[in-house]
């Protein structure tokens, strides 16, 4: 990837009008060594602040999303939560001054793998420092104190950003006033780790990726797509699967005895296209260094690493209410991880809501039942 217009970055900059980006630093160390110069962060804004900035909510996105959670005036490009933010939905712009910040690390306008190092002039690459979730809380609470925000009303963290979020409670324990917490877990299990594992040796097994140092014009497509695929299969359900698909064959099929769908002949079960089609939007749109980082911080983080315990972690915290939301289909982040979250959230003077809901879509739930999600999230909203 050379220094031009042509970096993924640079495409999805002119591609998002709405979005800001910030200088949050002249330089920040990170956690496991290493440091960024001149690190920026990515974000977007919806509504009004108030005049004692008292109505500040703060999403934090997961691994593949963007600052951009919803549609507004600079972009109305639909957000990927645009049925939760906006007038009268579960988060209220009429009442509320929303954020969404892009992690660090991320290829969406923060500073990560694919952005340029300002010293070579080149893309970080695997020069980038090792990155985690802590790292990621710390440049977010960067981009707070730059824009004045020194209190928020109610921080929102589903998946990666649960996690992300629980570094920010644990980092700065007088910042959030309430915590809505979404499908995420104080640490990964083993078969979420195996499953990102897994995802990360395809990426890295692709010849193109050629330990790191791929072209924008030449990337490891192939690698990013099957690791997209893999991913679906963990934040879908197979029950979804079995519902929306059955064995139904694609009208596009054209397979004999031999080709194995190898031939450009398209695939055969509904289910393999659609994978297809959304696994080929993401190798599109996605850095591949970008993914590998972000999924290691994800295995990495453990709240452990704050204390002796995660219940006297989150027992210090000066967190008012929480609203945890799990979802009994959710293989990925376990419906006991959520309840084990609300559990620790208790242990201190915070009165936390657990709630498992019945939900068909697995992890993705949240993206995808905008009804139970919204009516949770109001309820929480206006009882606090």
């Amino acid at each position: 990837m050379q220094k031009s217009d042509n970096n993924i970055i640079n495409l999805f900059e002119k591609s998002n009008p709405g979005f800001h980006k910030c200088k949050i630093a002249e330089s920040i160390n990170m956690k496991r060594g290493g440091s960024l110069s001149n690190p920026v962060l990515a974000y977007e804004t919806w509504g009004k602040l108030s005049s004692t900035k008292d109505n500040v909510i703060v999403i934090l996105t997961g691994l593949s999303a963007s600052s951009h959670v919803a549609s507004n005036l600079s972009n109305p490009a639909p957000g990927w939560w645009d049925g939760m933010v906006g007038k009268n939905k579960a988060f209220d712009i009429d009442k509320y001054y929303i954020i969404c910040i892009n992690s660090l690390g991320s290829c969406f306008g923060s500073t990560g793998p694919a952005s340029i190092n300002e010293i070579t002039g080149e893309p970080y690459r695997l020069t980038f420092p090792e990155l985690t979730i802590d790292d990621m809380a710390q440049a977010t609470k960067l981009l707070l104190d730059k824009l004045e925000i020194d209190h928020i009303h109610t921080l929102v963290g589903p998946s990666m950003g649960g996690m992300h979020a629980l570094a920010l409670l644990v980092q700065n324990s007088n910042l959030v006033k309430n915590f809505i917490a979404i499908s995420t877990a104080r640490q990964s299990l083993p078969y979420s780790i195996a499953i990102r594992s897994l995802q990360r040796e395809v990426i890295r097994k692709d010849p193109l990726w050629k330990n790191g140092y791929y072209s924008h014009e030449n990337p490891p497509s192939n690698g990013v797509r099957i690791a997209r695929k893999l991913g679906m299969l963990s934040y879908r359900s197979a029950d979804e699967w079995a519902q929306r698909f059955g064995r139904k064959r694609s009208s596009k099929a054209e397979i004999t005895q031999n080709t194995f769908g190898i031939e450009n002949t398209g695939f055969e079960f509904e289910i393999e296209s659609y994978l297809e089609h959304l696994a080929i939007k993401f190798q599109d749109v996605f850095d591949a260094n970008s993914y590998l980082y972000l999924s290691r911080a994800i295995d990495w983080f453990d709240l452990i690493d704050y204390g002796s315990s995660p219940e006297k972690v989150l027992g210090n915290t000066t967190l008012t209410n929480a609203l945890v939301l799990g979802v009994k289909t959710d293989t990925l982040f376990p419906i006991s991880q959520q309840k084990e979250l609300a559990e620790c959230l208790s242990s201190g003077s915070t009165k936390a809501i657990y709630k498992s809901l019945d939900c068909i879509q697995g992890h993705d739930s949240f993206l995808v039942d905008l009804e139970i999600f919204t009516k949770e999230i109001k309820c929480f909203l206006e009882n606090i």
